[in-house]
C-alpha cells in the first residue's frame, strides 16, 4: 500500500472508532439520570456495596458521608452530562478502539512477531476493564469517603461542586484501568529492549515505595486502606516482571539457534 493509502485506511478506522463512541454516548446520554443516580451519587451512600463489604470483612464502617452537590454554573450539569456520556462512550468501546488499532498495525508486523502477540486485543481489554472495576469498588469509594467526612471544623460543610466532584471519580476509574495495562506496556518495551526483567528487580524495592506512596496520597490515611490499593499493583509489577523474563527467554533462545 502507498503512504495516502495508508491514511485512508486510518481514517476509516479513526472514523468507525469516532461512530463507536458517538453510539454509544447517545445512548449513555440517554440514560443520563440513572446512570448519575446508580453510578456516580451512590458512591456516596453509606450502603454502597464496597462500604458494606468493608464493614463486614475489616470493621471500617460507614455511617454517613455528608456530602451534598451543587452545580454553580449555568452550564454545568449540561457540560458534565455531555463528559461523561463522551468519557463512558471511550471507555465501553474501549475494545473496539484497541481492535481497530490493532488491526492497522498488525499488518506491518512480521509472521513470528504477529504469532507473540496473539490474542493482544482480548488481554488488553480484560486488563483495562479489571482496572475499571478496581479503580470504581475500590479507589473513587475511599476517595468520597475519606474527603466527603474530613473536616477542618464542624461548622464548616462539604458541599462539593459537580465539577471536583465528577472529575475526581472518572479521572480515578480511568487512569486505573490504563494503570492495569502494565503488563501490556512492559512487554512491548521488553520486545524492544527498552526495559529487562534485571532492571525491574533491581528496582522493585524503589517501585514498592513509590506505590505505597501512591497509595497513601489517594486512600485514606490508615494502613488497611493503603495495602488494599497497593496489593494489585505491586502483583501488576510483579507479572511484568515475569512478562518481560519471558520476552529474554524466548529472545536469547532465538540468539543461540
Amino acid at each position: 500500500m502507498s503512504f495516502l493509502d495508508h491514511l485512508e485506511e486510518l481514517r476509516w478506522r479513526l472514523v468507525r472508532c469516532a461512530i463507536s463512541i458517538l453510539v454509544i454516548a447517545i445512548v449513555l446520554w440517554w440514560f443520563q439520570e440513572w446512570i448519575m443516580n446508580n453510578v456516580f451519587l451512590s458512591l456516596k451512600d453509606p450502603k454502597f456495596i464496597s462500604y458494606r463489604l468493608m464493614c463486614e470483612s475489616f470493621g471500617m464502617c460507614t455511617e454517613e458521608i455528608p456530602v451534598k452537590m451543587q452545580s454553580t454554573t449555568m452550564a454545568g450539569q449540561f457540560s458534565y452530562a455531555l463528559m461523561m456520556s463522551g468519557i463512558g462512550g471511550v471507555v465501553l468501546s474501549f475494545p473496539y478502539i484497541f481492535y481497530q488499532i490493532w488491526s492497522f498495525v498488525k499488518p506491518g508486523l512480521k509472521q513470528n512477531e504477529r504469532s507473540v502477540v496473539k490474542g493482544i486485543v482480548f488481554y488488553v481489554s480484560i486488563l483495562f476493564f479489571l482496572g475499571i472495576f478496581f479503580g470504581y469498588f475500590i479507589v473513587a469509594p475511599m476517595c468520597v469517603q475519606f474527603f466527603g467526612t474530613y473536616q477542618m471544623s464542624k461548622d464548616i460543610e462539604n458541599i462539593f461542586t459537580i465539577n471536583s466532584y465528577m472529575s475526581t471519580i472518572i479521572s480515578t476509574v480511568f487512569y486505573s484501568g490504563l494503570l492495569f495495562l502494565m503488563p501490556v506496556v512492559m512487554y512491548l518495551f521488553a520486545k524492544l529492549g527498552i526495559i529487562t526483567p534485571s532492571f525491574l528487580r533491581k528496582y522493585r524495592k524503589h517501585a514498592i515505595v513509590g506505590v505505597l506512596i501512591l497509595s497513601a496520597v489517594i486512600t485514606p490515611p490508615d494502613m488497611i486502606s493503603q495495602i488494599i490499593v497497593s496489593i494489585p499493583i505491586v502483583l501488576l509489577y510483579e507479572i511484568s516482571i515475569l512478562i518481560t523474563a519471558r520476552v529474554e527467554k524466548n529472545r536469547n533462545k532465538l540468539e543461540n539457534q
